[in-house]
């Protein structure tokens, strides 16, 4: 099949709009859409044409990538006014680039069964610097040719991508990695902080461990300093999921807990999900 050329992106954010860049500077034709009336000015500066609907930015692409925020999100980009429904045809291929359930996204494959839509999903980790850096990291799932085709699209804005079996598998993918993201960022903050409570200075300490069997991405990283606005929502998905399988996660019902504990001593606001 032909090379796959026509870019839309739903979600011009903190996400979609350095995505927009990259594709655009390695020669993809790009549109998209977003309702927030400060992305689209920021998008235009960089030179994206703007559409009026979803459906508008399906039919102007030949793969729709969506980057927002929640479930309730994703239902109206598919099924709200002028929503991708609208726009539906044969082997028009839709990213889901969101964090969902992943019951959710067995739920919306089932609905659009038939539609023609080939539903690929790639929720994208690694946060804001790596969409800038074009450094994410896509989990992907879904139909595996459909996947291939995608790849250069991804190689704009990911440097590591991995397909890991059917539609949903990447959501399932992504919630395990903030499982462990927001574990390990847990044991960090409270290990350091015990280490300042006991008159070891946390630094030092923090350059030690980098060398030694407790080393992991969120210490090195320094997570725990940084603003964590998706963490109840991540460890919410984990949990209910966990539940719809009748698998006790006992760790992770303590992470969620510390979590919110953590966001209220940074004074970190939590991002509410749109009705």
């Amino acid at each position: 099949m032909n090379e796959l050329k026509r870019v839309g992106l739903i979600g011009l954010g903190a996400m979609g709009r350095p995505m927009a860049r990259h594709l655009r500077d390695k020669g993809f034709e790009v549109c998209g859409y977003d309702p927030m009336a400060a992305a689209q000015e920021k998008a235009m500066l960089l030179g994206v044409p703007l559409k009026s609907s979803p459906a508008d930015v399906a039919r102007a692409s030949e793969i729709v990538i969506v980057v927002v925020g929640f479930d309730s999100d994703v239902e109206k980009v598919f099924f709200g006014p002028g929503g991708l429904m609208e726009a539906k045809r044969p082997d028009l291929i839709v990213a889901i680039g969101s964090t969902i359930a992943p019951s959710y996204a067995r739920e919306l494959a089932e609905r659009i069964e038939g539609s023609g839509i080939i539903l690929i999903d790639m929720p994208l980790t690694r946060g804001e610097w790596a969409a800038e850096a074009a450094q994410m990291l896509v989990l992907g799932g879904g139909d595996e040719h459909a996947f291939e085709r995608c790849r250069p699209i991804f190689s704009t804005f990911a440097a590591d991508i991995f397909h890991l079996g059917p539609f949903g598998a990447g959501q399932v993918g992504k919630m395990i990695n903030n499982m462990m993201l927001w574990a390990c960022m847990s044991a960090t903050d409270e290990g350091l902080r015990l280490a300042d409570r006991m008159g070891v200075d946390r630094e030092k300490l923090r350059n030690a461990l980098g060398h030694s069997s407790a080393q992991n991405w969120s210490m090195t990283t320094r997570a725990e300093e940084k603003p964590t606005p998706w963490a109840e929502k991540d460890m919410l998905i984990a949990m209910q999921e966990a539940d719809n399988v009748r698998m006790p996660l006992p760790l992770s019902g303590v992470v969620r807990e510390l979590i919110k504990d953590f966001k209220v001593r940074m004074n970190y606001p939590t991002p509410k999900a749109p009705k």
